[in-house]
């Protein structure tokens, strides 16, 4: 097998586990075996560093990296390679625009291109990471042009993307008005002042006293 057809099949792996952590569908019995082959990195910083800049240890670490190092050793994801990988798990829907959106909150240097350290330090922080680490990281999903601010047509533009995406997998089937209504219902919890737009401080605030989006954060803790 190529090393290009190789890194395609860990990370076809990959986005499969990270799709179902961000959507909380990821059944965590199975979390150590997928992430034993589901990363993907060019010239990687040494397991010291990345042990310091992470909240895994070192055989943790070695555990993510261990799939792929002697399979592609110089593996970079860029955006229109992740596109295509989402695209094979999402045949029944459109998947561009999610992944798109899911790669740039990865891709924190935004160089146009997905590295084993983007996605450990990501991975860090979605199960590992305190509360506020995380809203902030979902707050920066949701803030597409990084302004500072979640407006109605960003987080409109982030839902109707996961519609989109889960195509006719939905049951019941539904409406073109959904997204809309849903993106509704939040900004009247989030947007204390009624200014139109959410603030990382009004986004974490509501959060945090929603007790559903509460266990939702802790559900991924120590699972590897």
């Amino acid at each position: 097998m190529s090393c290009r057809k190789r890194c395609k099949r860990e990370i076809f792996k990959f986005a499969q586990y990270l799709f179902r952590l961000v959507t909380g569908t990821l059944n965590t019995d199975s979390v150590e075996d997928e992430l034993e082959l589901s990363t993907v990195r060019h010239r990687p910083e040494g397991l010291e560093q990345l042990e310091a800049r992470t909240r895994f240890s070192r055989k943790e670490l070695q555990i993510l990296y261990r799939g792929f190092k002697n399979e592609c050793p110089s593996g970079i994801v860029n955006e229109e390679t992740f596109k295509d990988i989402y695209a094979q798990f999402f045949p029944q829907g459109e998947s561009s625009t999610y992944a798109h959106f899911l790669f740039n909150a990865f891709d924190t240097d935004h160089n146009g291109s997905l590295s084993f350290e983007d996605f450990v330090m990501g991975l860090s922080i979605l199960l590992r990471g305190t509360i506020q680490e995380k809203l902030n990281w979902a707050f920066n999903l949701y803030d597409i042009n990084k302004d500072g601010y979640i407006t109605k047509e960003e987080m409109l533009d982030i839902m109707k993307a996961i519609y989109d995406m889960m195509g006719k997998c939905t049951y019941p089937i539904l409406k073109e008005e959904t997204p809309r209504q849903h993106v509704e219902v939040f900004f009247q919890k989030m947007d204390k002042n009624k200014d139109g737009v959410v603030t990382i401080d009004e986004f974490i605030d509501c959060c945090q006293n929603d007790e559903n989006i509460m266990r939702s954060m802790h559900l991924f803790e120590n699972v590897l």
